[in-house]
């Protein structure tokens, strides 16, 4: 399993990634496995100014559909697209091709109050 330092994670099984104030957002490696083969994702908040833990969106598997919380208060600039057609890439790269969402934040103080790798590794007992 994976936990990228240079990410933020909450308890919900969610990664952010900042760069100047837009963060990329998808669900940890842990997520995916606990979901498994994922096979719809759905965002309909694009251009909506969202709280912290607002759900922005839905993840469906095989076995079961997840709400997606916001790690950070912020707009809904853009979604995936490619999920659409390929929910997979949630599963072989989660990190990377399998992001979601990217925001732009309101309130950049939320950052340091998400989860260190260390930090969630500890939170899911990894």
């Amino acid at each position: 399993m994976e936990f990228p330092p240079e990410l933020k994670y909450t308890p919900d099984h969610i990664w952010a990634r900042l760069e100047g104030d837009i963060a990329t957002v998808g669900i940890t490696d842990f997520a995916q496995q606990q979901l498994s083969d994922i096979v719809y994702v759905e965002v309909e908040t694009i251009g909506d100014t969202l709280a912290k833990d607002t759900i922005f969106g839905t993840v469906e598997a095989i076995k079961t559909t997840s709400d997606l919380f916001m790690p950070m208060s912020g707009e809904v600039l853009s979604f995936h697209e490619a999920l659409v057609k390929k929910p997979e890439m949630v599963n072989a790269d989660p990190y990377g091709e399998g992001w979601m969402i990217q925001i732009k934040i309101t309130t950049p103080e939320e950052w340091d109050s998400l989860l260190s790798a260390s930090d969630y590794q500890k939170l899911i007992n990894a």
